[in-house]
């Protein structure tokens, strides 16, 4: 079954070439400082190897888990540098770029996947919500926040971050159908990492593109080159212009790649071309971007040096902060559900406090 014609472009927005050169005749003009140019490389630079360090501690028995983020960096911090600061957040659960730019510390990230605190800390502090691990439930949560922000007269805008695979769920598509009817200032940002674990794309969905999705729900739909960070951050810049001016949500479709696996628990291998991996490890979203800037002569040596160096320094505390971290006390997770607790809690609480005791 073929999928339906459409007049949508398909063709997502680029401002870079693969090769890391302008485009002719851009369809966004990114009016950026040099410093914000080279900033956003930057912060490329941290999430990548603060990534690998989360990778590092993992395989060191230190996190029970990891989804990396590799490959995505464009994406991520594209968009979370088009945002201010008091736009609400709504991650799922390999959003690492976009928590370091909004200022959520790597050790917060780091407490979340050790479990040395329930949901993590660190998070609402920077308008962001916890890591959702369950695929899409967030997305209802965003739309909620922005409705309740109109209802303030607030003009903050809140981010869905969802993946390809989310889209499959009925969660996103209540949400949405709700943030459209609406017009909730919800921006939908889908990173299409090309594969929901083991499912291709192509098993996911007839569309002819997950923008086209947004047709369906009468918001606008558009498809991004998700590892050019100029173009995403342009994509939703729009967005969330329209979005706080009253025009509503936007869906954008990030095209980008997973390089890594799905978590530390997982072998692409198994069902995932290598000819596939080495074709987008040539659209490495580093170094493309790394040649635009030498392409503008604004990246040196020195500013490369200065980026390593401020990797390896969060990187240190983040392994000072996680590593032989104690354990938190298993009886803590019946402190933060409610406030004056329940007759149900409490008995839970009881018996686990016994069955603790039976074991020592």
């Amino acid at each position: 079954m073929q999928a339906a014609p459409s007049t949508f472009d398909p063709e997502p927005v680029a401002l870079l070439t693969p090769e890391g050169l302008p485009v002719h005749d851009p369809p966004f003009d990114a009016a950026l400082s040099p410093e914000e140019l080279t900033g956003l490389y930057e912060w490329m630079v941290v999430t990548r190897a603060v990534d690998e360090e989360f990778v590092n501690l993992q395989r060191q028995g230190q996190l029970a888990l990891y989804p990396s983020c590799r490959g995505q960096e464009a994406a991520q911090i594209g968009c979370a540098a088009a945002l201010r600061p008091d736009d609400w957040l709504f991650p799922q659960y390999r959003e690492l770029g976009v928590f370091l730019v909004r200022g959520v510390p790597a050790a917060a990230v780091g407490s979340a996947w050790r479990g040395t605190w329930h949901g993590g800390w660190g998070f609402p502090e920077h308008a962001c919500a916890p890591m959702s691990i369950p695929i899409g439930t967030h997305a209802l949560h965003a739309v909620g926040a922005a409705m309740a922000a109109t209802r303030l007269g607030e003009d903050s805008v809140t981010v869905a971050f969802i993946g390809d695979g989310a889209t499959s769920e009925g969660d996103v598509h209540e949400a949405l159908n709700f943030a459209a009817v609406a017009s909730a200032p919800c921006v939908f940002y889908i990173q299409n990492n090309q594969w929901a674990i083991s499912v291709p794309l192509s098993q996911q969905t007839r569309a002819p593109s997950l923008a086209h999705k947004a047709v369906g729900y009468g918001m606008p739909g558009v498809r991004v080159d998700g590892n050019d960070v100029l173009a995403c951050r342009a994509v939703t810049e729009q967005a969330v212009r329209r979005a706080r001016e009253g025009g509503g949500p936007t869906l954008v479709e990030a095209v980008t790649y997973r390089l890594a696996p799905h978590t530390t628990s997982d072998d692409p291998t198994r069902y995932r071309p290598q000819e596939e991996v080495d074709r987008w490890e040539r659209l490495d979203p580093l170094p493309r971007y790394r040649r635009y800037l030498t392409h503008l002569g604004i990246w040196h040596q020195r500013d490369e040096e200065r980026a390593q160096a401020r990797a390896a320094r969060m990187c240190t505390g983040l392994r000072d902060a996680v590593f032989d971290a104690p354990d938190v006390p298993p009886e803590e997770l019946f402190a933060h559900v409610l406030a004056e607790p329940t007759r149900d809690l409490l008995e839970q609480s009881r018996r686990l406090r016994a069955e603790l005791a039976r074991e020592e």
